[in-house]
């Protein structure tokens, strides 16, 4: 079969290989999904680039892409809720990614029918973004009537965290360039800030939950709009010591998450707040909650930019480069 592989972690650009590929063997409760459209996403370049060896410890040469939308192929013997011609789609397993291929195999826990109404390339941006929103909102244990703010919130993961926080019940605030304003209210944003207007830092107070996609230097500023006893959940800040114990990691790395990653915890402390970090995991009935959510709304994924497999480079390096309107996608056949 015809794939990308990572043949070395490195920095920088890391191109990936397009070429020839055995087909992945299939398990008893795997599904074989003959892969239609797969999403890029900047979790692909942190892969390659080593970022998260510590998480998961990929071994190179590496099939990469992280979620993809296709038809069942084949079933393996236990496999009960998928058949044959199924149009499915999924955020991979963590230890078992390999979207950018004609084929892979996936556990069927980790799958979930795909909505009527998207294209496959609108299907290949919700699962990894609509995953991570859903168990971010889990994390905080988000109550309906409060506010959230979702920094950043007119990229991929804004399209889906906007609508499936509202459907919490929660006053959605989010920021970005006033030029996707319309676009993100019609989502169902209650709020949009203009970064090149106004500062969110000083426009916000006391609000009860903040999902973090910026990390780095903003993170303090996200600390400071939340009130006492608030709840952040960040995708870029870096691991911590609760979340090593969400994931049961050997004491040693309980330790080192604490040491490295202390300051965000001592920030959040100040105020009796708290941090988490998330990793997004593969959830098949998850997927199928957020995939009703999102189907009631007839929410459309914004698609950015549509590659071949054999352009797989220069999709990652437009994801690298940020700015974008929606998800880039590549068609695999």
């Amino acid at each position: 079969m015809k794939a990308a592989w990572l043949e070395r972690y490195g920095k920088g650009e890391v191109r990936q290989t397009v070429g020839e590929r055995a087909a992945p063997r299939l398990g008893a409760k795997d599904v074989l999904l003959r892969v239609s459209v797969a999403g890029v996403n900047p979790l692909d370049n942190m892969i390659a680039h080593g970022e998260v060896k510590v998480l998961v410890p990929y071994k190179t040469p590496l099939v990469m892409g992280n979620e993809c939308v296709g038809v069942v192929e084949k079933i393996g013997p236990s496999v009960t809720m998928f058949k044959q011609g199924d149009r499915v789609y999924a955020r991979l397993p963590l230890n078992r990614i390999g979207a950018f291929a004609e084929y892979v195999a996936v556990d069927e826990a980790a799958l979930a029918l795909t909505p009527d109404y998207l294209s496959d390339e609108e299907a290949a941006a919700i699962p990894l973004t609509a995953l991570t929103a859903m168990q971010a909102l889990d994390l905080m244990r988000a109550e309906p009537g409060k506010t959230i703010f979702i920094s950043g919130g007119t990229g991929s993961f804004g399209a889906m965290a906007i609508p499936l926080a509202k459907a919490r019940g929660l006053t959605v605030i989010t920021n970005g360039s006033g030029k996707n304003a319309g676009r993100v209210m019609e989502l169902g944003a209650d709020r949009f800030i203009d970064y090149r207007k106004e500062d969110y830092a000083t426009a916000l107070s006391d609000v009860d939950y903040v999902i973090d996609s910026l990390g780095g230097a903003e993170l303090e500023k996200q600390f400071s709009i939340l009130k006492r006893g608030g709840k952040l959940v960040s995708l870029r800040g870096g691991p911590n010591k609760a979340f090593a114990q969400r994931i049961g990691a050997s004491p040693i790395m309980r330790l080192v998450f604490g040491f490295v990653n202390r300051k965000y915890d001592a920030m959040a402390a100040r105020n009796g707040q708290t941090y988490d970090f998330i990793f997004v995991h593969s959830d098949g009935r998850q997927l199928a909650e957020a995939s009703e959510i999102l189907a009631g709304l007839e929410v459309h994924p914004s698609v950015d930019g549509v590659y071949v497999l054999e352009d797989v480079n220069a999709a990652l390096q437009k994801v690298a480069g940020g700015g974008s309107r929606g998800k880039t996608v590549i068609q695999i056949q």
